[in-house]
């Protein structure tokens, strides 16, 4: 834990010094390394409860550090809502892309240095959830789709509320390729529709097809696990790495 109080603290520092960078650099409000630091911190602090599933690990390790730029980053990304068009539509592009680069290098890092963790699969988890939302929100604030387009990133949350209201789809995943090529697709998707040279109404074709695929590999898990008979209590094996359902 103290490993990893010390690697978020250092994350903070470096996060608001690349703020005020980006506030000079794009003539952004004052308020944006406000609001990046609060997005980080709140998503620090809740992961801090999953700590424990990070034993028998004893340090906060290389693959988590990646994963913890990723969550800066993505707090960078989500500073920019409600900051002027023109300067999200230059800085937003660039960190997403940046967000999405790094994401599978710490998946392999820690397979490569046995550092694999419950609490690895989740922090990785939760940070591509956090990404997805964040930038089906730029891209309707940039009117490159209509509301609608926040239901991409909401997907996923909302089928978390079911799993509270209705038990049996609380019960974990099996591995699929399909459901992991899907959540790539859709970063993809949104990084596209956020460019500068994608504008309406191409931009709202290609959200309108990453949602359609979220919804079927969504709707296609829901089937399977509604028709399970397995007790909750047995064990599914499940991949949780680039995973944005569960």
């Amino acid at each position: 834990m103290r490993d990893a109080v010390v690697t978020m603290t250092v994350t903070a520092v470096v996060l608001l010094a690349a703020a005020w960078m980006l506030i000079v650099a794009l003539d952004l409000s004052p308020i944006f390394a406000g609001k990046a630091l609060l997005l980080y911190l709140a998503v620090a602090i809740w992961l801090g409860c999953y700590m424990p599933a990070h034993r028998p690990h004893i340090r906060f390790g290389p693959a988590n550090r990646v994963t913890l730029a990723r969550l800066a980053l993505t707090a960078l990304l989500g500073g920019l809502i409600g900051e002027a068009p023109a300067a999200v539509s230059l800085a937003s592009p660039l960190i997403a892309g940046l967000v999405l680069l790094l994401d599978g290098v710490d998946g392999w890092l820690a397979r490569r240095g046995g550092w694999t963790s419950a609490f690895g699969a989740r922090f990785d988890m939760e940070t591509d959830a956090l990404a997805i939302l964040v930038m089906t929100v730029l891209a309707w604030q940039l009117e490159k789709a209509g509301p609608w387009v926040l239901l991409s990133g909401a997907l996923r949350y909302l089928f978390i509320a079911a799993g509270v209201a209705l038990p049996r789809l609380a019960r974990p995943l099996r591995d699929s390729r399909r459901r992991k090529v899907v959540c790539v697709v859709q970063a993809l998707v949104l990084l596209l529709v956020l460019t500068p040279w994608v504008s309406t109404p191409w931009s709202d074709a290609i959200a309108a097809t990453g949602l359609a695929m979220l919804i079927y590999s969504f709707a296609v898990d829901t089937v399977w696990l509604w028709r399970q008979r397995t007790p909750l209590n047995e064990e599914i094996l499940v991949d949780e790495n680039d995973d944005l359902h569960r």
